[in-house]
């Protein structure tokens, strides 16, 4: 009987333990890292007479600042990728992640800024530069996306440059998108460069 008595108890008693246990709630799993925005491949850059690289993505902002846009946008929450092809052009996306929307939404107008008064920036700087910039006007992609154009050269050396710059954001993410070569306007793919820049901030999250 005795024997009987102690072989309910431990029963009851582990019964309890169990219970007990059930009852305390289970450690919360981490919640899993926002993925990260994604960055434009090398065929989605604008058509090329030879194939686009696409370099590695790297972290920060480019070593060798970009030359309108070089110290607005953060070294923290910032990474970069540059594309080049054989015949001198080249292009770059720099994405930044911002804390807030607000942050990014501020981010976005200083960029945009510091394009448009890039030209005359420029000329400030070396007075033997000339030049025209216009603003090519914004794409309906998420936030929005605005595409320029910055096309200088140098009468005495005979020398003319393109560049090609875009700014979208997607709630908190702001990219650049640049593209560079030796020419005129007359010659950039405007209109390619725009898709490329629709991509961008559509392919962001």
């Amino acid at each position: 009987m005795r024997n009987l008595r102690t072989a309910v108890l431990t029963v009851l008693a582990t019964g309890l333990a169990v219970t007990a246990l059930a009852q305390v709630p289970a450690a919360a799993a981490p919640a899993p890292a926002p993925a990260q925005p994604k960055f434009l491949s090398a065929n989605q850059l604008p058509a090329s007479h030879t194939p686009w690289t696409a370099g590695p993505i790297r972290k920060g902002v480019p070593a060798e600042g970009s030359v309108c846009t070089t110290g607005i946008a953060p070294a923290a929450g910032t990474r970069h990728r540059d594309f080049r092809t054989e015949l001198d052009t080249n292009a770059r996306q720099t994405i930044t992640v911002a804390p807030t929307t607000a942050k990014a939404k501020a981010l976005a107008a200083e960029l945009r800024s510091a394009l448009e008064t890039c030209l005359d920036r420029l000329k400030k700087q070396d007075p033997g530069l000339e030049g025209e910039a216009f603003y090519q006007g914004r794409i309906n992609v998420e936030e929005g996306a605005h595409v320029y154009s910055i096309d200088t050269s140098y009468p005495e050396v005979g020398s003319t440059d393109i560049g090609l710059y875009s700014v979208g954001r997607d709630g908190r993410t702001v990219t650049v998108v640049e593209w560079g070569q030796m020419g005129e306007l007359d010659g950039a793919p405007l209109e390619g460069f725009k898709k490329t820049t629709r991509t961008a901030v559509a392919k962001l999250h």
